[in-house]
């Protein structure tokens, strides 16, 4: 499931002289340092590609499609380089397309509550400023610090506020992208209009295709007024079952939820422990979220806390705003989850080989789903910590291994735990998309369904956008 991948572009250095010569000298790299940053991804997958382009403009972006096209050399679009499937790493020859030069705001309509940007502007830029005029966008991954918009489209990202808002899919009006083919044609999918039914929604499409289908250049974002504060209560539950009747309690109950995550009462010993938290409270933690106004805020924590407490909630948190949150401590034990796992994992080993679930289920089979997925951890021994989105039913079981001879053992662990997903009318990933990892489940997810067929159209569409295989090849598709 891991290990160093050799990548060879033959004649590195005449590649590098025809793309400088294109581009500029200064867009381009194989400076050992720079390709270090670009080779790997948020996880343990590796690349070993020997050349970086840095784009400015559409047009770079087109002259070096075209180079590529011509001399059959792939072509690895890549964000921010934080993705936990090697979707944007170099599988096979190829040169890496980094987007960290294209990152303006091009347009902003708060009229029309729409932005043009270019696909390299980081979420947490994009953010900084909208909030100044009380907009923003709501899609909020975890590393929504180095996440770009041009990753977040080929991921499908999401995050804490999924529950609340869904994913990129839901937030992406329109998308200008180059299709790998001899003209590298410029193509203007969508629109800066909240409806369009103009044909087939390639925007759609192009959203989560992991960088397999085209590249983006520029993209249209919905944004939206920024909501009042966020109400954050966190209370521990003894046991499973109560916690649960509580989230499903809750999502009856009308409020205007945002945020809903947990965390497992093994998970939560150990981030407590690793990272000194002395936030009162043990078990199962349930984080709420909920959106609500200075005139009735009193009364939303009031009818929060008592769904829980009825339904067996202890040492009851609450925050009137997301400052005090913070302070509180109400979102370290979720947010301090995976850098836990790392550390920990890197006491023992230099190298160590982690993997992130991201499957989703309907929010009500989750009792079963959880209690069948510690049963999995407890017979695999796999150091492993459990949190998730549990509004929308998507959980995050995260393993990490020191010894590389565990790698099989680590594989089996993960594709168990997808089985377990598709037994519940879930889904094998949910915003991480599918990238090298995750091929193979794909390809049994559908067989699952008794929809192979599916699988089939999708090769015909990859083979229609880029038909010599040049894009990204060797993700998503088995």
């Amino acid at each position: 499931m891991g290990g160093q991948i050799i990548i060879i572009v033959d004649n590195v250095k005449k590649v590098i002289e025809d793309l400088s010569r294109l581009i500029g000298r200064d867009k381009v790299s194989n400076d050992p340092a720079v390709l270090a940053l670009h080779n790997r991804d948020a996880a343990y997958l590796y690349g070993d590609s020997k050349i970086v382009v840095y784009p400015k403009t559409t047009d770079d972006i087109r002259k070096v499609v075209r180079y590529c096209y011509r001399n059959d050399i792939k072509i690895y679009p890549q964000g921010g380089s934080s993705e936990l499937t090697g979707s944007s790493i170099a599988w096979e020859d190829g040169i890496i397309m980094s987007f960290i030069k294209m990152n303006r705001l091009l347009e902003y309509s708060p009229l029309d509550r729409y932005v043009v940007v270019e696909p390299g502007l980081r979420l947490v830029e994009l953010n900084m400023v909208l909030e100044k005029d009380g907009y923003f966008f709501p899609i909020d991954p975890a590393s929504v610090k180095s996440a770009t918009v041009g990753g977040a489209i080929n991921t499908g990202a999401g995050g804490l506020r999924g529950f609340r808002y869904g994913t990129m899919k839901d937030w992406v009006l329109g998308l200008e992208i180059v299709l790998p083919d001899e003209d590298a044609t410029l193509l203007r999918i969508g629109s800066k209009t909240f409806k369009s039914r103009e044909g087939y929604d390639l925007t759609r499409l192009i959203v989560g295709s992991e960088g397999t289908l085209a590249i983006v250049s520029k993209a249209v974002l919905k944004i939206m007024r920024k909501p009042g504060d966020i109400i954050s209560i966190a209370a521990f539950f003894r046991d499973l079952h109560s916690l649960m009747k509580t989230v499903l309690n809750l999502l009856e109950s009308g409020l205007d939820i945002v945020i809903m995550e947990f965390v497992d009462a093994n998970t939560v010993e150990m981030v407590k422990n690793h990272k000194n938290i002395s936030i009162g409270g043990s078990g199962h933690m349930l984080i709420i979220g909920c959106l609500a106004r200075d005139s009735n805020r009193e009364d939303i924590v009031n009818e929060i806390v008592r769904r829980i407490v009825v339904n067996g909630g202890e040492n009851v948190l609450h925050a009137y705003n997301m400052e005090e949150a913070e302070n509180r401590g109400i979102y370290s034990i979720r947010r301090g989850f995976y850098t836990t796992l790392i550390e920990r994992a890197s006491r023992e080993t230099s190298n160590p080989i982690l993997y992130i679930e991201d499957i989703s289920v309907p929010p009500s089979r989750l009792p079963e789903v959880i209690k069948e997925i510690e049963e999995i951890i407890e017979a695999y021994g796999i150091p492993t910590g459990l949190a998730g989105h549990i509004g929308d039913g998507n959980l995050h079981p995260t393993m990490y291994i020191t010894d590389p001879r565990d790698s099989e053992k680590l594989k089996r662990m993960g594709e168990e735990i997808m089985m377990v997903a598709l037994k519940y009318d879930g889904v094998i990933s949910s915003e991480h998309g599918i990238g090298l990892m995750k091929k193979n489940m794909l390809e049994k997810a559908f067989k699952y369904r008794a929809s192979e067929k599916a699988l089939e159209l999708m090769y015909g569409i990859k083979k229609i956008f880029d038909p010599k295989n040049i894009l990204n090849p060797g993700k998503v598709l088995p």
